[in-house]
């Protein structure tokens, strides 16, 4: 990332530029992201961690428990076998649950990180006296962020939002074709590892 003199919106003199301006707006905005996603993956990392270890954890219980004696054998009630099963089994689905969730905030993690490069890319075109008129490298960064798009809706709002669609607007469309989208696809299996 290019560093540029400190702003003079305070204190104008005949140096003072709104590209300049902009720029360390832009520069800050990544630099909140970037600092954001660096506090929130060593939350997750531990949290998937300690997920992890627990959900070995209940396999053990779970084998250890299909290995107890029958109830002839009256070691161990079938009641309290049932028990332990019974809370094993909900402990596996709520880590389940949580590992779908860290795939979420995986994901949204990876947008971020779009986001960033995305502004990155668009201080630097704008810091280029060349390329700031220039529409090819305009065009040329476009097509760079529109590549980073996985799903064809990111695509469509990017398109939306080029088009001169309202911001409000290309997200109630995104979001009403992600919501067509779950209620054709209710299967878990839809979910993305990264």
């Amino acid at each position: 990332m290019t560093t540029f003199a400190g702003s003079s919106a305070a204190q104008p003199d005949l140096d003072w530029s709104q590209l300049r301006e902009t720029i360390l707006m832009l520069n800050l905005a990544v630099a909140q992201i970037d600092q954001s996603m660096n506090e929130g993956h060593s939350s997750v990392s531990v949290l998937s961690q300690s997920f992890t270890a627990l959900a070995t954890n209940l396999r053990d219980i779970q084998t250890s428990i299909e290995k107890l004696p029958k109830q002839s054998e009256k070691q161990i009630p079938d009641k309290l076998k049932s028990i332990i099963e019974g809370s094993t089994n909900t402990a596996m689905d709520k880590v389940q649950a949580s590992i779908i969730a860290f795939q979420f905030y995986d994901k949204l993690t990876q947008r971020l990180d779009h986001v960033s490069l995305s502004l990155t890319a668009l201080a630097e075109l704008i810091a280029d006296p060349s390329s700031l008129y220039s529409p090819p490298k305009w065009q040329e960064l476009q097509q760079s962020i529109r590549s980073k798009y996985t799903m064809e809706e990111e695509r469509i709002m990017f398109d939306n939002v080029l088009s001169g669609m309202s911001v409000e607007q290309a997200l109630s469309e995104f979001r009403q074709a992600m919501a067509n989208k779950h209620a054709n696809d209710q299967d878990d299996e839809d979910i993305e590892f990264f």
